[in-house]
This record gives C-alpha cells, sequence and structure tokens, in this order.
C-alpha cells in the first residue's frame, strides 16, 4: 500500500496524543490547586469541600481514599489479584463520622 504525504500526515496526526479518546461519560478533566480532577464536577464538589473545611462544617478532608474490597489470594494454584476501590473524596464531619463520596456527572445503569 503506498500513501500521499498528505494521507501519511492525517495517520500520524491521528495517533498523535493531542487526539486522545474521548471519555467514556465525556467529562472534562480540570485542574485546581495543582491537582487534576476527572470532571469539573469534581472541581466544584472539591471548592466546596474547602469552604466547608474552612467555615468548620467540616473537620477535614481527603482525595482519592483506596479500599481493599478483597486481599490477593491463591486457590487451587491460581493466584487471584486483589479488588480495590478508589472512591473520589473521604470526609471527616465535627461528629466524628466519616462519609465517602463518589461524584457521578450523570445517572447511568450503575448508579
Amino acid at each position: 500500500m503506498r500513501w500521499s504525504e498528505e494521507e501519511y500526515q492525517e495517520f500520524i496526526n491521528k495517533k498523535s496524543p493531542k487526539h486522545k479518546k474521548k471519555s467514556k461519560y465525556r467529562n472534562i478533566k480540570a485542574t485546581v490547586d495543582g491537582i487534576e480532577f476527572d470532571s469539573k464536577e469534581e472541581v466544584e464538589y472539591y471548592c466546596k469541600l474547602k469552604l466547608l473545611k474552612q467555615a468548620g462544617e467540616i473537620k477535614d478532608f481527603g482525595l482519592q481514599p483506596r479500599y481493599e474490597l478483597q486481599p490477593t489470594f491463591r486457590k487451587n494454584g491460581t493466584t487471584h489479584r486483589s479488588i480495590t476501590y478508589v472512591a473520589d473524596f473521604i470526609i471527616e464531619n465535627n461528629d466524628g463520622t466519616t462519609d465517602v463520596v463518589d461524584i457521578k456527572g450523570l445517572e447511568t445503569k450503575e448508579f
């Protein structure tokens, strides 16, 4: 197969990193305070949490907490990987309780 220079450049441009695959839910990444978030909704929630902490409404909050739901194990000579869940935020409330929050931009059947 022979390509013209124009066809070759078009092929190269499609493969370049600036033509990234669109996200599953069409969310747009955004950066605030040097932190990259997966969506504008996450940025808005982060800013809200900062204000709530500053106002003393919540004790503290964190980003991307990871939870191991099932550890790695071996069964019948096969190793099964651990299962983990990464939430978007964890909030420590003033009353000592903790909330784990996942931000969704739209309702899906999994939601």
